[in-house]
């Protein structure tokens, strides 16, 4: 068993961090809560639509227009430019074309990124790729962000930086966070810590030595 009776519940608008040691299962819980996978038993709740009870073509549609990944390693399409990234993600909900653009450059105008837009990810530094992964988790808007380790490949300040503008950006759209990571630092950024050791999740009050 990797969860053992796992309990968790996250108000709209809160920013809850998942510290855990690396093998503790905490990208299997994102995975859960997003309904990429499905729990063995129990039911994930989202906005109120249970997951568990969707196909999965429901669950990628509600995935695709609801909730928001950020990764350590970008993810980023390395052969469409910095703006094409953030509009696929647009694209894919169905959004008219003649809105698209609008929205992207005015959100990476917000992240300090629009004189990046022609440019592919392998021409962007390690925070610059960040903002850009950022900004496509959060050009439709989801109602959960979800962001596995997003500051663990860069370096402290940078880090610092980016942490900064997600939860500023989140917090002006009422956006959930849900943050894994392995940093105390990190986690102590949310309003919240839960740690996941040994399949088992439990709150943490803040300031915790770890």
């Amino acid at each position: 068993m990797v969860l053992q009776d796992v309990s968790l519940n996250i108000a709209q608008g809160e920013s809850v961090a998942l510290l855990g040691r690396s093998g503790s299962g905490k990208s299997t819980l994102l995975n859960i809560i997003s309904g990429i996978d499905m729990p063995d038993d129990g039911k994930v709740n989202v906005g109120g639509l249970d997951l568990t009870a969707l196909n999965e073509h429901k669950r990628t549609l509600f995935r695709r227009e609801h909730i928001g990944f950020i990764y350590q390693f970008f993810n980023l399409v390395p052969s469409l430019t910095a703006q094409e990234n953030i509009e696929f993600t647009l694209e894919l909900n169905g959004v008219a074309a003649n809105e698209i653009s609008a929205r992207v450059l005015a959100l990476m105008e917000e992240l300090d990124i629009a004189d990046k837009a022609a440019r592919y990810p392998a021409q962007l530094s390690g925070g610059e790729q960040q903002r850009v992964a950022i900004a496509r988790a959060l050009i439709h808007q989801p109602k959960l962000v979800l962001a596995d380790e997003p500051t663990g490949n860069l370096d402290a300040q940078t880090g610092q930086s980016i942490l900064q503008i997600m939860h500023k950006l989140l917090k002006e759209h009422h956006g959930t966070l849900l943050l894994v990571t392995h940093s105390l630092e990190v986690a102590n950024s949310a309003d919240r810590i839960v740690t996941l050791d040994n399949g088992y999740l439990q709150e943490r009050d803040s300031g915790f030595a770890w």
